[in-house]
């Protein structure tokens, strides 16, 4: 009876050991689907979706709280990849939450006209407006992520969006025109 009970402890103890062992290796942080959504998403901390940023709409698609077309500027590409990761239907844009830009957008500030009031730095979700209280403010062009949410803020209205430059890592070929493919 005692060799029954030294062998059940020493099972135990055996056994308590590698569960605790294949606890500590194999053990998942978050949620994987959560990390694929959000890999997706362009990352602009706009909150257009109605979230604070990307990370918490991807929760939300992944917890079923959210759809997957609310992001404008991720537009169509991001929700057909985010259907086909998830295996739903693709949708239409809500156009509740903005509209896709055919370009990518930018904010610029006239400098002459800024009165240093520090309301766009506090609304910028990248931190891409540089300035001081009663001091003129910038945009730095490769941080801003063309959101406009510093725009309803200013009192003087000296922010206007402009559509981002391509640049050589941008630039495309045109496709040929459907005429001159056709005529021989």
């Amino acid at each position: 009876m005692l060799t029954a009970i030294v062998v059940l402890a020493l099972l135990s103890i055996v056994f308590g050991l590698l569960l605790g062992y294949a606890a500590i290796r194999f053990k998942v942080e978050g949620d994987p689907v959560v990390d694929q959504i959000d890999a997706i998403l362009p990352q602009t901390q706009c909150g257009q979706c109605t979230y604070a940023g990307c990370r918490p709409y991807a929760e939300a698609i992944a917890g079923g709280e959210a759809d997957i077309n609310q992001c404008p500027p991720g537009g169509e590409t991001v929700i057909l990849q985010l259907a086909d990761l998830l295996g739903v239907d693709p949708k239409p844009l809500n156009a509740d939450h903005g509209v896709e830009k055919e370009l990518p957008t930018v904010v610029v500030i006239d400098e002459q006209v800024c009165i240093g009031c520090t309301l766009c730095i506090q609304a910028c979700p990248v931190d891409a407006i540089l300035g001081a209280a009663k001091q003129m403010h910038t945009v730095i062009k490769n941080e801003c992520t063309g959101c406009n949410l510093c725009i309803p803020p200013c009192p003087v209205d000296c922010i206007a969006i402009v559509p981002l430059e391509p640049g050589i890592n941008e630039w495309k070929w045109p496709l040929p025109d459907k005429e001159a493919e056709t005529t021989p």
